[in-house]
């Protein structure tokens, strides 16, 4: 790789790529998942094949290497996210179970009845239902901030309408459907102000944009693995020291205790205490090999790529009369859009047969879909592999469709 040439030239580190054919593959759907460069793919076979074995647990020399190079994971991600504290930093298997943890763990002692949770209108199902479920048991209750008219998370409604009540804010870093960035910083100081705690789902920041939880002022931050060019089944909660201090195991099983008997059980500090059972240890490894390809690109360099090609995407959609694009004009990595009288799915199946791959449906945004009065949209999501022949062959297949539908 070489990280001083264009982003185009790192295609070839992508395997997936290419199709069984040959032929190049115009991915354009890595908002949901994004392909693996070869350093990826390498370190997970290394770590599954020649240098694999449990950890924490063998007093052997494969297993202490192991154990050494997991932990130096844990390491890695600190300073990613340049966290004060390296046991601050719990694997999960992904967001949603890291946001499940905070709900369960946090919420179930921290929310009782009358106590209220603020959620905003743009969330993803997995920054809603676990706080639905919570509520469910607490008897705490959930309120919804509104969109600005161009698709962010109003932060001045949001001044108005938090209260003493609400214990916890919870919103979206960057918008899976929209694009839109929301200002962390400000509403840190808004929640704060109120006395709440804020979450921050970042699974779609993480691949694109430096973050630093310090500075945000966040109390949690999470992210999953397989949207920063990493594995599946790997994901990081980040939260403040003294409040992972304070709150009780998630899940019971091996390796998050202190001691056990049939009368009692201790349990160990944090992070240990919520990676119950033997942990992503492959994965764990891949998400370190990513976050170095990242790094050693520079995510400000994969930002001002993936805004280019928005800005060429959106200005190309503009001058389509049935296209309605949705989201504000400065969107992270995403474009959103819909076409008269052509379903969205309709879209990407005859984009698909033009070997451009985009994703269609609700996005698990149901609620927003309601708020933009339309039952899915057609969404092309940008990586760092990314480049103008995927947008040309978007809008070679859009020109495919218009003829189909006329």
């Amino acid at each position: 790789m070489n990280v001083h040439a264009p982003l185009t030239s790192i295609r070839s580190d992508f395997p997936g790529l290419v199709t069984a054919e040959g032929q190049p593959w115009h991915y354009l759907d890595t908002a949901a998942t994004a392909q693996k460069p070869q350093a990826v793919i390498d370190a997970t076979i290394r770590a599954m094949g020649a240098d694999y074995a449990t950890v924490h647990r063998g007093v052997y020399a494969r297993s202490a290497d192991m154990t050494l190079a997991f932990e130096a994971a844990r390491m890695r991600v600190a300073k990613f996210l340049n966290a004060e504290r390296v046991d601050e930093i719990v694997f999960v298997r992904g967001a949603t179970e890291g946001i499940n943890l905070v709900a369960q763990s946090w919420g179930g002692v921290n929310l009782e009845p009358g106590d209220r949770i603020l959620l905003s209108q743009l969330e993803h199902h997995s920054n809603i239902v676990p706080w639905q479920l919570i509520a469910e048991r607490t008897g705490a209750a959930i309120d919804v901030v509104p969109l600005t008219e161009d698709g962010r998370i109003d932060l001045d409604a949001m001044a108005a309408m938090i209260r003493p009540e609400h214990k916890l804010v919870a919103l979206a870093h960057v918008s899976n459907v929209l694009g839109s960035v929301l200002d962390v910083k400000r509403a840190a100081r808004i929640a704060h102000d109120a006395g709440a705690l804020l979450l921050i789902d970042g699974c779609q920041a993480a691949p694109r944009m430096r973050i630093d939880v310090q500075a945000l002022g966040c109390d949690f931050y999470l992210f999953s693995g397989h949207k920063l060019y990493g594995p599946t089944g790997i994901g990081v909660l980040w939260a403040r020291h003294a409040i992972l201090a304070d709150m009780p195991p998630y899940h019971g099983g091996g390796a998050m205790i202190d001691k056990v008997t049939f009368e009692r059980t201790t349990y160990a500090p944090p992070p240990a205490r919520f990676e119950a059972g033997t942990p992503a240890i492959v994965e764990t490894i891949g998400l370190a090999a990513a976050i170095d390809y990242v790094d050693a690109i520079g995510l400000d360099r994969i930002a001002a790529h993936e805004d280019v090609l928005v800005a060429r995407t959106r200005d190309a959609l503009r001058g389509i009369n049935s296209v309605r694009l949705l989201g504000p004009e400065d969107a992270a990595g995403i474009v959103s859009f819909a076409m008269d009288g052509v379903h969205p799915h309709d879209i990407g199946t005859i984009l698909d047969e033009s070997g451009v791959a985009i994703r269609a449906g609700h996005h698990c945004a149901q609620p927003l879909m309601t708020h933009l009065g339309v039952e899915a949209t057609a969404r092309a999501s940008f990586g760092l592999y990314s480049d103008e022949s995927d947008v040309e062959a978007l809008l070679k297949g859009l020109d495919r469709v218009r003829a189909i539908f006329g």
